[in-house]
C-alpha cells in the first residue's frame, strides 16, 4: 500500500509537531502555520507524545483539539502523518497498573517515567493501545488531511517481567516441541545446565545464565517477535476503521536490539530517524556510514523510504552538540533522497520550553521567528525539494548485494573468542561497503532470509552463523553464475550457535569456496600481518587470520609473516558457472579499494559516475524514462566534478558539463534513461 499524495505534493517536507504542548498559546499555534508555509513544509507528524491529552483519565477521550489542529493544517495545505501514542504512556496509567511498567534485567520493576518503558506483553497495555488507536482511527482515519499512520515512536527496549518470561517459555515450546530437543540445540550438557522442563528456563541476565548462547540468541529473537506482534496489533486497531491508510514506524540508526528485517512485511512504508554527528572538515567517512544505513532502510522493502526524523541543526544527547556547517543541511538531506528517501523531516518543528529535549535542534528556535540560520536552511531546502519533486518514486538499481545479518551479529557478540577484545562485525561490513560507495556503485543491503536472484555479486563478510537454508541460496547463486565474496569467520556455526562438524566453512560452503578453514589466529590490537599477492604487492592484515587449506581453490595471495608465512590468505574457486573468493584475514581500506575496483570492472557493475573526487558522493535513482544523478560534497573543500554529455541541472534546467560544489553542497542532475 502506497501513500496517496495530494496533487502538487511530491517529496514530503516537515517533521514532528507537538501542538498539545502549546494549547494555552493560540498565538503560537497561529504563528506555527505561518512559519510552516514560509519553510515550505507540507507535512507534519502529530500526536506522537500526546496520550495524556488524548486520554486525560481512564476511558475519557478528548480528540477535539487534535481534530481542530488537523483541520487547520489541512485548510492551509499542510498534511498530517497521524501517530499512535503508544511510545509514551500517561502517568495515571503507569501508576494505576503496575504490570505495564517494565522489569529490568536486574529483575527490578521500573518506576513511572521515561519512555520506551512499557511491557509489550502486558494484556492491559495492549488493550489500552487498541482502545486509543481505535478512537483515533474512527475519528480521524478518514480525514482528507491524513496521509499515513505513524505507529508509536522508535520501538525499543526489553522487558524481563514474569509475564514476558512465561511468554518466552511458550515461544520456546512452540519452536522446539520437546525439552530434549532444546537441550540438544542449546548444548546444555555443558556445565550441567540441562533443563527438565520449559518452566525452568529464564531469560538471560547478568546474575543468571548468560553462557548458553542458544538461550541468548533465542531471547533476542523472541524479543523481536514480541515487538512485531505488538506492532501488528496496533496495525489491526487502526485498520479496522481506516483500512485505506498505509502504516509506518520510525526505525533507528545503528539499532541492533531488534532484527529490523522482521518488521518489513508488517509495514507498508519504511521510515527511519537519522542523527549523524557532522563536524568541521572532511565528513566523508561519516557520510559513508550514514549511506550504509540509508541503504539498509531502502533495501528492507526494495522501494523508496521516508526520512522521518533528522535535525536541521544539532542534537542535545551526543557528547558535544556540534552545529552543522553552512551547506551541510542540504548535503545531508539530499544524501537521504539520493539513497531513496521520498521525504526530509525533522525532530522537531518547534523547540519546547522545558524537559530533556528543550535544546535539541528544531526548525523554529525559542526566538520564535524565521531569523535563525537553521530556519533559513530548512526554508531553502523546502524550496529545493519542490523543484526536484519529479524524483519522487524513482528507484535505486543495484546489481550487487551486501549481507548484514542481525542474528549473525548477535551470535558474534556472544561467541567468546577468538577475539574478545573486539570482533568488529559491523565495522567490517562498513569497510566492504565503503569501497563501493567511493565508486558510486549501489548496493542492496540484505540479510540471510533475502533472495539472491538478480545480483551479479554478493559480498558476505564474517558470515559466522548460517541460518537454515542460506547456505543453499549461496550455493545456488554461485552455481548459476554469480560471484560470491566471503571472508574469514564464515560458516562456523548453525542458527543455534552449534559448531559444524566435518570442517569449516560448514553446510557445503567449503566446496563452494574450495577451502578448509582449520583454525584462526586472534591478533592483539596493534599486531599486524600482511597479504602478499602474486605480483608482490602487499596489504596490511589485522585482528583475525584464518589458517586455510586449498581444496580446489586457487591461491591469489599469501601470508607475509608469522609461522604461517607463505600459506594462502586470499583464494578464488570456480563452482558451477560462478566464482567464490575467500579472504582469510581482516584487511584494510587499500586492499578493499583495489580488489573491488578490479572485480566491479570485471562484472561491469553500473556506476553513477566514472570520475568521483575524494569526499564527493555520487548516487543514482531511476524512473522509466529518466536517470537522476545526485552529487553530495562532504569533503569540506570546493570540488569540481566533470560530467558526461547529456546531464541537465534539475533546478536550472541548464545542461552541465561540469559542476562546482562548495565544501558542503549538493546538486541533482537528470539525463535520459538507457
Amino acid at each position: 500500500m502506497k501513500i496517496q499524495l495530494p496533487e502538487g505534493i511530491r517529496l514530503l517536507h516537515g517533521g514532528d509537531y507537538n501542538p498539545d504542548q502549546w494549547l494555552d498559546r493560540p498565538d503560537i499555534l497561529e504563528k506555527d502555520i505561518e512559519l510552516m508555509k514560509k519553510a515550505h513544509i507540507n507535512c507534519v507528524s502529530v500526536g506522537i507524545f500526546s496520550w495524556a491529552r488524548l486520554e486525560p483519565e481512564e476511558g475519557v477521550y478528548d480528540l477535539d483539539w487534535l481534530e481542530k489542529i488537523i483541520d487547520n493544517l489541512y485548510e492551509n495545505g499542510i498534511y498530517t502523518v497521524l501517530a499512535t501514542p503508544s511510545g509514551a504512556k500517561p502517568v495515571w496509567m503507569s501508576e494505576k497498573y503496575e504490570e505495564i511498567r517494565r522489569v529490568s534485567s536486574q529483575m527490578v520493576r521500573d518506576q513511572t517515567g521515561g519512555r520506551h518503558n512499557h511491557c509489550y506483553t502486558s494484556p492491559y497495555y495492549r488493550e489500552k493501545v487498541r482502545a486509543i488507536n481505535g478512537q483515533l482511527a474512527r475519528r480521524l482515519g478518514k480525514h482528507p488531511g491524513v496521509l499515513l499512520w505513524h505507529l508509536s515512536n522508535e520501538y525499543g527496549g526489553v522487558c524481563w517481567c514474569p509475564r514476558c518470561q512465561r511468554e518466552f517459555q511458550q515461544w520456546l515450546r512452540k519452536k522446539y516441541g520437546a525439552i530434549e530437543e532444546l537441550n540438544l540445540q542449546w548444548w546444555t550438557a555443558f556445565w550441567s545446565h540441562t533443563y527438565q522442563s520449559f518452566e525452568q528456563i529464564h531469560a538471560p541476565v547478568d546474575n543468571g545464565e548468560r553462557d548458553t548462547h542458544g538461550l541468548v540468541l533465542d531471547w533476542k529473537r523472541f524479543t523481536t517477535d514480541q515487538v512485531v506482534d505488538f506492532m501488528e496489533e496496533e496495525i489491526r486497531a487502526v485498520r479496522e476503521f481506516a483500512p485505506q491508510l498505509p502504516v509506518t514506524t520510525n526505525l533507528m540508526y545503528y539499532f541492533t536490539q531488534y532484527n529490523y528485517f522482521k518488521f518489513k512485511d508488517a509495514l507498508d512504508v519504511i521510515s527511519w530517524d537519522s542523527y549523524p554527528q557532522w563536524g568541521p572538515g572532511d565528513n566523508s567517512r561519516q557520510a559513508c556510514e550514514v549511506a550504509l544505513w540509508h541503504d539498509v532502510m531502502r533495501s528492507l522493502k526494495r522501494q523508496p523510504f521516508l526520512l522521518m526524523e533528522s535535525t536541521p541543526s544539532t542534537t542535545n544527547w551526543m557528547a558535544a552538540s556540534r552545529l552543522k556547517r553552512p551547506g551541510m543541511h542540504l548535503a545531508a538531506s539530499m544524501q537521504a533522497v539520493a539513497h531513496g528517501s521520498d521525504s526530509v523531516q525533522y525532530f522537531q518543528f518547534r523547540k519546547g520550553r522545558g524537559s530533556s529535549e528543550k535544546f535539541h535542534g528544531a526548525v523554529v528556535d525559542h526566538v520564535g521567528e524565521p531569523v535563525t540560520r537553521e530556519f533559513r536552511d530548512v526554508e531553502r531546502l523546502g524550496e529545493y525539494l519542490e523543484k526536484i519533486g519529479e524524483v519522487q518514486g524513482s528507484k535505486t538499481e543495484a546489481k550487487a548485494a551486501l549481507v548484514l545479518d542481525m542474528e549473525n551479529l548477535w551470535a558474534i557478540e556472544e561467541e567468546r573468542g577468538p577475539r574478545n577484545c573486539g570482533m568488529h562485525y559491523l565495522e567490517t561490513v562498513q569497510d566492504h561497503y565503503r569501497a563501493f560507495w567511493k565508486r558510486g556503485i549501489s548496493l542492496d543491503v540484505i540479510d540471510e532470509e533475502c533472495e539472491l536472484s538478480g545480483y551479479k555479486l554478493v559480498v558476505a563478510p564474517m558470515l559466522y552463523l548460517l541460518r537454515a537454508g542460506f547456505q543453499q541460496k549461496l550455493r545456488d547463486f554461485v552455481e548459476q553464475g554469480g560471484v560470491l565474496m566471503g571472508t574469514y569467520h564464515t560458516g562456523l556455526v548453525n542458527e543455534n550457535d552449534l559448531c559444524y562438524l566435518g570442517g569449516w566453512p560448514g553446510e557445503g560452503l567449503s566446496e563452494v569456496f574450495g577451502v578448509w578453514h582449520e583454525t584462526t589466529d586472534g591478533l592483539w590490537d596493534g599486531e599486524k600481518n600482511s597479504l602478499v599477492l602474486e605480483n608482490g604487492k602487499a596489504y596490511e592484515l589485522s585482528e583475525l587470520c584464518a589458517l586455510i587449506h586449498l581444496k580446489g581453490a586457487k591461491a591469489l595471495g599469501y601470508y607475509g609473516s608469522d609461522f604461517y608465512e607463505g600459506e594462502p590468505a586470499l583464494s578464488v574457486n570456480s563452482f558451477g558457472k560462478g566464482k567464490a573468493y575467500y579472504l582469510a584475514a581482516r584487511a584494510g581500506e587499500p586492499f578493499y579499494e583495489d580488489f573491488y575496483e578490479k572485480l566491479s570492472r570485471e562484472l561491469k557493475l553500473p556506476r553513477a559516475l566514472e570520475e568521483i573526487p575524494q569526499g564527493v558522493e555520487a548516487c543514482e535513482r531511476r524512473s522509466d524514462k529518466e536517470r537522476y544523478l545526485f552529487l553530495q560534497n562532504f569533503s569540506g573543500e570546493e570540488k569540481q566534478i566533470r560530467l558526461p554529455l547529456g546531464y541537465f541541472d534539475l533546478v536550472s534546467k541548464e545542461e552541465k558539463k561540469e559542476v562546482t560544489l562548495s565544501g558542503y553542497d549538493a546538486v541533482v542532475l537528470r539525463t535520459t534513461a538507457k
